[in-house]
C-alpha cells in the first residue's frame, strides 16, 4: 500500500516529527509499506530524527501574499499527487492549510486528518480577550465543516474526541519509540522537563513553580531539553528570578530516553496538549509526573494520585505542594514510578501500529 504524508515540516525536535519518523519507518519496516512525505518550503532537511532510507520525499515551494500562497498550495497539492497515486493521504497540519485541502482535492483519494493539537490552542497569549474568542468561535465552525469533509478525522486521546465531537472520529494513542526494562533508581535530586520553549508548553509557569519549590529545597535541580522559538526567553527569566543554579537548559537530544532515567520525577506545565508524548515516555522510564489539567491530554495519560499528580489549571500552590510531596517522600515516588511504568505498557508500538494497519486497508477498501 502506498501511503502519502503532507506535514508542514519534519526537520524539527517536535513530537509531531518524533512521531511521524517511528509510524513511517514501522510500516515500511514491519508492513511492507511504501511512504511518501509531503513537507513545505524545504522542510525535510536536515533532518533532526532518523527516517527510513526508502522515505521518499517531496516539498512544494509557498511564498507570496495569501492568494500567491495557497494559489501555489492548491497546485502543488495537486501535481504531487498525481505524480505519486497514493491510496490514501495522511494530513498532519493544525493549520489553516489542513482544512482547505479537502475543498482543493474533493477526496478524489481516501483523506485523512491526523489531529495532534488541542481544539483550544493559543500559540501566543491573546491581548483582546473579547476578540479572541469571537475569532476562535469562527474558525471552529469552519474547522467542524472541514474535518467531516475528510474520510477519517484521528485524535490521539478520548479527551480530544470529546473535545471535537464528530462523528467520522477514530482514536488512535502515540505509541512509544523506546522500551526499557529498567526504571530510574528516583534517587537523584534532579527534576526533567521536555519542549519546545513555546507559550503552548507554558514552560514560564513551570520556572515560576521552581522558584518556589527550591526556597525550600535548594539542593534540587531542574533540567529542561528543548529549543526556543525565539519569542520566548527562558533563561533571562530564570535569570530575573534568580535561579541559574537550580535550572539547567540543554538543546534537544535524540536519546532523550537516557536523560529521563537520571531523574526522580517529570513535571508538565503545558496550557495545551493533545496528547503529551513526553509523559509516556517518562513513565516508560518509570517516573512519576506532575501536569496541569489543561486541554486535553494530560487527563488522559494520568492517573490522578495514581502514577503522578494531575493539578487544577493555574492552580500554582497545589502543584508547589505535589512537586514538594514528591521530593519529600521517596516511598511514595517509588511507588507511583512503578504504576507509570506499567500504565506506559499500553502504548506498545505493535498494538498502535496494527490499529493503524487496519484503518488503511478499510479506508482503501470503501
Amino acid at each position: 500500500m502506498k501511503l502519502l504524508y503532507i506535514v508542514p515540516n519534519v526537520n524539527n525536535e517536535g513530537g509531531v516529527a518524533r512521531v511521524l519518523s517511528i509510524k513511517t519507518n514501522y510500516l515500511i519496516e514491519k508492513l511492507g509499506y511504501e511512504v511518501h512525505i509531503l513537507t513545505q518550503n524545504e522542510g525535510f532537511s536536515p533532518l533532526f530524527y532518523s527516517f527510513n532510507s526508502s522515505i521518499i520525499f517531496h516539498d512544494i515551494l509557498l511564498k507570496g501574499n495569501f492568494l500567491q500562497f495557497f494559489n501555489s498550495f492548491s497546485k502543488g497539492l495537486k501535481t504531487k499527487i498525481k505524480a505519486v497515486q497514493p491510496d490514501a493521504i495522511i494530513v498532519c497540519d493544525n493549520g489553516l492549510k489542513a482544512y482547505l485541502i479537502p475543498f482543493i482535492l474533493k477526496n478524489k483519494v481516501p483523506l485523512i486528518l491526523e489531529m495532534h493539537s488541542s481544539k483550544f490552542i493559543e500559540e501566543r497569549e491573546s491581548k483582546n480577550k473579547i476578540l479572541t474568542k469571537i475569532a476562535t468561535s469562527c474558525m471552529n465552525i469552519f474547522k467542524r465543516m472541514a474535518i467531516k469533509k475528510y474520510d477519517r478525522f484521528v485524535v490521539v486521546t478520548s479527551e480530544s474526541s470529546k473535545e471535537w465531537n464528530i462523528r467520522n472520529t477514530n482514536v488512535i494513542p502515540n505509541p512509544l519509540w523506546f522500551t526499557s526494562e529498567k526504571s530510574s533508581a528516583l534517587e537523584n535530586k534532579k527534576v526533567i522537563a521536555v519542549g519546545r520553549h513555546t507559550y503552548e508548553k507554558g514552560f514560564d509557569r513551570m520556572l515560576q513553580i521552581w522558584k518556589k519549590v527550591i526556597q525550600k529545597h535548594p539542593d534540587w535541580t531542574l533540567e529542561i531539553y528543548g529549543k526556543s522559538d525565539g519569542k520566548v526567553d527562558l533563561r533571562l527569566l530564570a535569570v530575573n528570578l534568580n535561579m541559574l543554579e537550580n535550572v539547567i537548559f540543554h538543546e534537544p537530544i535524540q536519546n532523550i530516553n537516557e536523560k529521563y532515567s537520571e531523574a526522580s520525577f517529570y513535571l508538565m506545565t503545558s496550557r495545551f496538549e493533545a496528547f503529551g508524548m513526553v509523559l509516556i515516555e517518562a513513565m516508560a522510564s518509570g517516573l512519576p509526573c506532575v501536569a496541569y489539567n489543561c486541554p486535553c491530554g494530560p487527563k488522559a495519560i494520568i492517573s490522578k494520585n495514581q502514577d503522578g499528580f494531575l493539578i487544577e489549571n493555574d492552580n500554582e500552590s497545589d502543584y508547589v505542594k505535589a512537586v514538594e510531596t514528591l521530593i519529600e517522600n521517596a516511598t511514595l515516588r517509588t511507588e507511583m514510578g512503578r504504576k507509570a511504568k506499567l500504565a506506559s505498557e499500553k502504548y506498545n508500538i505493535d498494538t498502535i501500529m496494527e490499529t493503524w494497519n487496519q484503518l488503511f486497508i478499510a479506508i482503501k477498501k470503501n
